[in-house]
């Protein structure tokens, strides 16, 4: 084995181990933080920087061309799809009522739910729109 690969080989383990670890923070995060949007925060970022080194630490080590695509693929879906549902998430339980609104620093969605659904007359704010 020549020295690149060795330190390749190295490096690879290294990023498994930081991306076990990130996993890690985000499963214990999520069971200890108190409300949904703290708990959608640890789903998201910590997972997705963890999955992200663990790839790396996966392509350090096979160094082949489809096993590259393959892992750049579910890097890709993994970071457009576990964003998206863990602000859908925060966002229904904002509507249902799971939120405590006190203590959010801005809250741009209540405007958007006082003002009625689209084409009710009701413009945003209260307004009537004629």
């Amino acid at each position: 084995m020549n020295a690149w690969a060795q330190v390749a080989d190295t490096t690879g383990a290294v990023l498994l181990l930081l991306g076990a670890a990130f996993s890690l923070l985000g499963a214990i995060g999520m069971l200890r933080l108190p409300d949904v949007l703290s708990r959608s925060h640890a789903a998201t970022n910590p997972q997705s920087l963890g999955m992200l080194l663990v790839l790396v630490g996966v392509a350090l080590r096979l160094r082949s061309g489809i096993d590259l695509g393959t892992l750049g693929l579910i890097g890709f879906f993994q970071l457009l799809t576990g964003p998206v549902s863990s602000h859908l998430v925060a966002r229904v339980a904002y509507r249902t009522g799971q939120v405590g609104r006190e203590g959010l620093l801005f809250d741009d969605l209540d405007e958007q739910l006082s003002a009625g659904p689209p084409g009710s007359g009701t413009a945003p704010g209260g307004r009537d729109s004629s």
